[in-house]
């Protein structure tokens, strides 16, 4: 529910707000140790590590950050890299501590971008290539943790393509060891059954807390510590010896680092950014997050958890939207939520280490779900064809290549497309307008094109804009508006709503959309077309 005022922020909003986050902080909390764990040991890095990197951007990002409501901690969209980094370094230790040197060295860079104010080029990326990078993702996590969920020795997978894990799970399902599928299957029962079940309250229980509640004591009645090998277990160890100086920058004059370096840098940085503005949108009292201190503080959180040990953190969005849900106030949330995970390794790595793997993978198989359902394909495919198109180049390129080539082919395809629709190639980058300013009324006539590539450079304009004041946008002179362009609009007239101003949009009268979907792309008809 909304509130009158706006919540304080800093101590202030520590002593107003204290009860609400921390009550937000202990159910994310709930939420982020099963994750992080399960993140972290499908990363290839110390299960362990994935807690450090919640507890660093729980206890020290957050009293920075740019960001009220975001929850900061390792995220799936990485495991990718993360893991493939280690296998690529030489695995095990030596792959662990390597990585740990690229994830520092993205760090600084990352604090870099945020002083040079590059928080902004978030919106470079068009939308169906951002989510086609989370639809691999998916099915990149559900093709690694379905073995684990089976119960099959990762031995036997070490060095295996994407596409041979994916043709090795009939034979895993085959074998699969029977009291560790129970347990895993059973969590992902729990997982996808409880939406379905009407009983007051539920919703309001973490589904991790559910699963653990019941895959914890499955272990123990089946005395998964002493049937079973000791993969299927969570395995600690002396957490807190290990965390300490582990970087190694031997290689750091090869392509190999450097390409790591890059996609820690650049995929960490735009999910992390889309995660802010998506909260942005969900926060009751519509605070505008300053991305660019957003952006140095997940930086400087990175650079201290690559010190340590730990994974590299971003904005992540389930927690972060689990946050909102559960009631948070302000930025102490997630302070709490870090300060609980900190007394968790502190006092009780014994009862962690009762949790099975296979509970970790079925919470992992749920998060690839979500990004990669087919509600996923089909969604995009309303906002018209040719994203769908942008949206499956941008998944198989990342599957068959890595993320940085797959985002990338997404962007060249939709460059591509905006050439078929006769965009000039000075116009790709470039925002043409005009402004004027008539009976107190801000006036800008968009001319050529619209697109994500020059959105930037109408976002400068729009940034100088009084958003109390009434201003209209004329599209009549321009020829093609795509669609990251039409989500832009969408926001900036929230803003407007919301800051008690107008925004009107007109001249698409001769446009034509490219699907019924009132934010797809769309373009202008020539002349002596005649509209339907």
């Amino acid at each position: 529910m909304k509130a009158c005022a706006v919540p304080d922020d800093g101590l202030k909003g520590l002593k107003q707000n204290w009860r609400s986050d921390v009550v937000s902080g202990f159910l994310v909390f709930l939420l982020a140790l099963p994750l992080s764990l399960g993140i972290a040991k499908a990363s290839e890095f110390p299960p362990a590590m994935g807690v450090l990197t919640a507890m660093i951007g729980g206890l020290f990002v957050s009293l920075f950050a740019g960001s009220r409501l975001t929850i900061k901690g390792p995220a799936a969209g990485l495991i990718t890299i993360c893991a493939g980094a280690v296998v690529e370094f030489g695995g095990g230790a030596q792959g662990w501590h390597l990585a740990l040197g690229a994830i520092f060295v993205a760090a600084v860079l990352q604090v870099l971008f945020g002083f040079l104010r590059f928080g902004s080029l978030s919106d470079f990326f068009p939308h169906s290539v951002v989510h086609g990078m989370l639809a691999a993702i998916g099915l990149i996590i559900f093709a690694k943790q379905i073995h684990v969920l089976l119960g099959i020795d990762p031995a036997t997978l070490k060095g295996l393509e994407l596409v041979e894990l994916f043709e090795r799970i009939p034979a895993s399902i085959m074998h699969a060891d029977t009291h560790v599928a129970l347990v895993g299957l059973v969590s992902l029962a729990i997982i996808f059954g409880m939406p379905l079940l009407k009983i007051p309250g539920l919703k309001k229980v973490p589904a991790p807390m559910l699963v653990l509640l019941v895959a914890v004591p499955m272990a123990l009645v089946m005395d998964f510590k002493h049937t079973e090998p000791v993969f299927d277990m969570v395995t600690i160890g002396s957490f807190w010896a290990n965390v300490g100086w582990n970087l190694d920058f031997s290689l750091i004059g090869t392509a190999v680092f450097w390409k790591y370096v890059l996609m820690f840098l650049f995929i960490g940085s735009l999910e992390s950014l889309l995660t802010v503005k998506a909260i942005d949108g969900l926060d009751p009292w519509k605070r505008a997050s300053d991305f660019n201190r957003d952006l140095v503080a997940v930086g400087a959180g990175n650079a201290l958890s690559g010190l340590l040990g730990g994974l590299p953190m971003i904005s992540e969005v389930a927690r972060s939207s689990a946050n909102v849900t559960f009631g948070a106030r302000s930025r102490w949330s997630n302070f709490f939520h870090g300060l609980f995970l900190f007394v968790a390794m502190l006092l009780f790595i014994p009862v962690i280490e009762m949790i099975p793997n296979a509970a970790l993978a079925a919470l992992l198989i749920a998060v690839g779900y979500r990004l990669a359902s087919p509600h996923e394909f089909f969604k995009v495919y309303r906002i018209g064809a040719e994203q769908l198109v942008i949206f499956v180049v941008t998944v198989l390129v990342t599957l068959s290549t890595d993320l940085l080539v797959g985002v990338g082919a997404g962007i060249a395809t939709e460059l591509a497309f905006n050439l078929v629709h006769r965009v000039p190639f000075g116009n790709f980058f470039k925002a043409r307008y005009t402004r004027s300013r008539q009976a107190g009324e801000e006036r800008i006539a968009v001319g050529g094109a619209a697109i994500f590539s020059n959105l930037l450079g109408f976002k400068k304009l729009f940034a100088q804009l009084d958003r109390s004041g009434t201003v209209t946008i004329d599209f009549a002179e321009a020829h093609l508006v795509d669609h990251t362009f039409m989500e832009f609009l969408s926001h900036l007239r929230e803003e407007f709503e919301h800051a008690g101003g107008a925004l009107t949009v007109t001249g698409f009268e001769r446009f034509k959309p490219f699907s019924e979907h009132p934010l797809a792309a769309r373009k202008r008809l020539p002349d002596n077309v005649q509209l339907a």
